[in-house]
């Protein structure tokens, strides 16, 4: 995974993002194993749903979401991709053993 330290992405709130398979680190914040398996958890949905669908659902699931609780970072949270993402971000053999289109059990 190739990693980005800038000023512009991702943004105030949070640490990083993955675009495309392509990690933008913010400057200044520490490059932990955790976060990189956050994003290689993203990166490995994104393969499996063929990068374009996987941005047009989080888009999408993230509208709806905002919709029901009116907190666009509640919203973020609530996404399938970020709570499979943040409830396996630890277990840094997740990846091994993950089976296709996990994502799929945290939908609500």
């Amino acid at each position: 995974m190739w990693m980005i330290r800038n000023k512009i992405l991702p943004g105030r709130r949070f640490a990083a993002i993955n675009l495309f398979g392509v990690l933008f680190v913010k400057h200044g914040v520490k490059i932990t194993p955790m976060l990189v398996n956050h994003e290689k958890i993203h990166t490995a949905q994104m393969l499996e749903l063929l990068v374009v669908f996987f941005y047009l659902w989080y888009v999408v699931e993230w509208f709806v979401r905002y919709l029901q609780l009116r907190d666009w970072m509640k919203a973020y949270y609530q996404i399938c991709f970020e709570r499979e993402a943040y409830a396996n971000e630890a277990n840094l053999g997740y990846l091994r053993t993950r089976r296709l289109y996990s994502f799929w059990k945290w939908m609500k």
